[in-house]
């Protein structure tokens, strides 16, 4: 069911797949509305969301009757991640009768990096140059049509440099199929490098009352983890509009309901390429809580609920975005944090996992200013003394 036309319920419960920080800070803009969350989590540990409602299940993404369980206490599913199979959450949704969006009809044909390159090259989107891996011939005929290096990555799961490797040549491409999981009926493709200025972000939040597209952002990786955010990303005009119009096509494409982030790769002769999608929120849009009108996660919810959708204008001139990584392997806690409170224009996040590792995304900064160069350079410089 939908929420009525006009009627916000304290009894409507949206339900989440997923209980990491993605769906803890969707859920708070879900407590704005007055309305209850549910949360389906696959591990045993208290998870982020798990801490701020009391209806929470644990279970397994691959049982159908777990799944059926939990719909059956909410009004409408959505997801965190993608580690669900479409045909199990069609499964759910059918026998359950608990909507799940984005659909599974939309999520199969997203559901991994295979079906989701194939997805958007039939709707005419450049995407970077792939291929199935099944044997050590595909590996060497790939180095040799696109060159090496060149990456391999698992079709399904790969998040923050895992399920991923970079291979220089044939023995590096064996070794790196079998890790990945290719001899053990894992689909592997190869992935070419693309010759990139930019890796550039647009989040499109889209359902029956319209779509809001976001401004195209720049991320900035480190070792295949996003480690911060410029938003709007330093870019000409055209290119910014092209890169909008491009996220538009693909949501259009899979017919999406909720929020979706979409990545580019910006190539030297300025021909935009898509990367990678999200049918979820996404850490490329965490600098929209404060620094547009209407966050990611407010429109997340807003969108699978059906309702109208809120303006994505930017508040500041210059938006920066600072992922705060796990620096110790220790319980979780906060240290020199006082900088970055003390800060005008500065919005510190903690996610409220309970263990830290290095490179764990625990938290997150943004600051808001005028010049892009100076913003992000004072974040960095508000949080290089955090440790977690």
């Amino acid at each position: 069911m939908h929420p009525k036309k006009n009627v916000l319920s304290a009894n409507f419960k949206l339900g989440f797949l997923g209980a990491g920080q993605l769906a803890r800070m969707s859920g708070l803009q879900a407590f704005r509305y007055g309305i209850q969350v549910g949360v389906f989590s696959d591990r045993k540990e208290n998870e982020p969301v798990q801490f701020i409602t009391p209806f929470s299940q644990t279970g397994s993404f691959d049982s159908v009757e777990d799944l059926i369980t939990f719909a059956e206490t909410c009004d409408v599913l959505t997801l965190e991640n993608e580690f669900i199979g479409s045909e199990i959450l069609k499964e759910v949704q059918e026998k359950s009768g608990t909507p799940i969006f984005p659909s599974p009809d939309s999520f199969a044909l997203i559901e991994n990096k295979l079906i989701e390159k194939k997805t958007f090259e039939s709707a005419g989107i450049a995407v970077t140059p792939y291929a199935l891996m099944e044997t050590e011939d595909d590996l060497e005929a790939f180095g040799e049509a696109h060159g090496w290096p060149f990456m391999l990555k698992s079709s399904k799961g790969g998040y923050d440099g895992y399920g991923n490797e970079t291979v220089e040549n044939i023995n590096e491409a064996v070794m790196a199929y079998d890790n990945l999981g290719g001899n053990s009926d894992q689909d592997i493709i190869a992935e070419a490098f693309v010759d990139f200025t930019k890796e550039l972000a647009v989040q499109v939040a889209r359902n029956e009352t319209g779509h809001v597209v976001y401004p195209c952002c720049e991320t900035v990786q480190k070792n295949h983890i996003c480690v911060g955010v410029q938003s709007p990303a330093s870019i000409d005009a055209s290119v910014q509009d092209e890169a909008q119009q491009l996220a538009v096509k693909a949501a259009e494409a899979i017919d999406g309901k909720g929020i979706f982030a979409f990545e580019f790769f910006l190539t030297k002769d300025n021909e935009l390429l898509l990367n990678e999608s999200a049918p979820r929120p996404h850490n490329s849009g965490h600098y929209t809580i404060e620094g547009c009108i209407t966050s990611q996660f407010e429109n997340h919810v807003r969108a699978v609920m059906g309702l109208p959708l809120g303006s994505s204008e930017l508040c500041s001139t210059a938006i920066a975005m600072i992922n705060l990584l796990g620096t110790d392997e220790r319980n979780a806690q906060i240290d020199n944090a006082m900088e970055s409170l003390r800060s005008t224009d500065g919005h510190l996040h903690i996610y409220g996992k309970l263990d830290s590792r290095k490179g764990r995304k625990m938290g997150h900064f943004t600051l808001l200013g005028e010049n892009m160069a100076e913003t992000y350079e004072r974040a960095q410089q508000l949080t290089q003394e955090i440790r977690i």
